[in-house]
């Protein structure tokens, strides 16, 4: 029987890694025995190659291991933890860490409710999606400014919701008005990190998007590329 489209993509991306995964894993292998060969002499040019290649190949890892992630949470595999924590304290802990863009003064700076944004889930993984959504934003400002993430509260729909709003200052209020429209996630130097984020956020029942445009041309497509929005359900 032929296996209906929506379980074939998975089973590719699964296939995908599989066959990736072991080739990378040898060439990684030999290039730290390279590197830690007391035996071979190498030039200070070769070490710097095998070092670059080293770094290059497990960046290759990386890439694979998300793979594997996204094809398992495709495939309803993987199973977030369920754990009690506070998003909004979370989201202050991971913009704390973001050194994305500060060599160009891009600065991210939390406001709003710093706590009660109560919910059952996987901090591990949350951690990791805001980390590439506030990445993927500060990468897109090309010189000093400051973006915010904004936390409030929504109720609307008769369910309870944190919002995160990361976007400039200046923008976000407008962002919160305009309709929702896909956020972005082709953006070069990330990997798949968005893609898995997008994922994790959904499987916690929440969702993450973008503005839609205005229909007035103008900065619709900066404001879109350098802004997120991102709501989780919490408890009461």
């Amino acid at each position: 029987m032929e296996t209906p489209p929506e379980d074939a993509y998975p089973q590719l991306l699964s296939l995908a890694v599989h066959e990736f995964r072991t080739p990378a894993s040898v060439v990684g292998g030999y290039l730290r025995m390279l590197q830690r060969d007391g035996e071979t002499t190498l030039t200070e040019r070769q070490r710097k190659m095998v070092d670059e290649a080293e770094k290059s190949c497990g960046r290759l890892v990386a890439l694979i291991a998300e793979m594997s992630d996204i094809s398992k949470l495709d495939a309803g595999l993987i199973a977030v933890a369920r754990q009690p924590l506070d998003l909004f304290a979370l989201v202050g802990e991971v913009a704390g860490l973001v050194q994305e863009a500060k060599d160009r003064e891009v600065y991210l700076h939390v406001r709003g409710d710093a706590d009660g944004a109560r919910m059952n889930g996987d901090a591990t993984r949350l951690r990791i999606a805001f980390d590439a959504v506030f990445r993927a934003i500060l990468r897109e400002k090309p010189g000093p400014s400051t973006v915010i993430a904004d936390r409030r509260f929504d109720s609307r729909g008769g369910s309870k919701a944190a919002i995160v709003v990361v976007a400039d200052a200046a923008s976000v209020q407008t962002v919160c008005d305009r309709a929702p429209a896909p956020f972005d996630e082709k953006r070069g130097g990330l990997g798949l990190a968005l893609p898995l984020a997008r994922r994790v956020i959904e499987a916690h029942g929440g969702r993450l998007w973008s503005p839609a445009p205005s229909g007035n041309g103008g900065d619709d497509a900066a404001l879109a590329r350098g802004t997120a929005i991102i709501s989780l359900p919490v408890t009461e």
